[in-house]
């Protein structure tokens, strides 16, 4: 069977997000390429900005992969059962967390926006974020 080239329109999508997404998590996203942005059906990309000092909420993403390309500032992320493990991530810093691991990111910064790029193997933005009470597994 040949391999079929798609449509050259539809192939190459430029996305520029004009505005946040409010989210589980409570940070502010900025959707970048997804199902509903590119027609992507694998994969979705979005640039999340924790603000200074702030943090997320704990929760898990059931049944997909997420990675993280820290773009500035310093992040902690706890994770693990009860959050007790922990991980820091500067400007350069890569970030895999692999599905249903419950985690909370933390911006070290008191005076500074942190923001990442997160990439996952799931094309909706309206992905399956589930809270994660820590004291669960204390």
């Amino acid at each position: 069977m040949a391999n079929v080239i798609p449509d050259p329109r539809a192939a190459v999508v430029k996305v520029r997000p004009e505005r946040e997404m409010a989210t589980a998590q409570r940070l502010p996203y900025f959707v970048g390429i997804s199902a509903q942005t590119a027609g992507a059906t694998g994969l979705s990309m979005y640039m999340v900005v924790v603000p200074p000092g702030g943090h997320a909420e704990p929760h898990f993403h059931a049944g997909y992969e997420t990675a993280i390309y820290q773009l500035e500032g310093r992040v902690e992320t706890r994770y693990g059962p009860g959050l007790r493990e922990s991980v820091i991530t500067e400007a350069g810093d890569f970030l895999f967390i692999a599905p249903g691991v419950p985690h909370q990111p933390f911006n070290l910064e008191p005076h500074a926006v942190a923001r990442a790029i997160v990439a996952r193997n799931h094309a909706d933005e309206h992905e399956q974020v589930v809270p994660y009470d820590p004291a669960a597994d204390a």
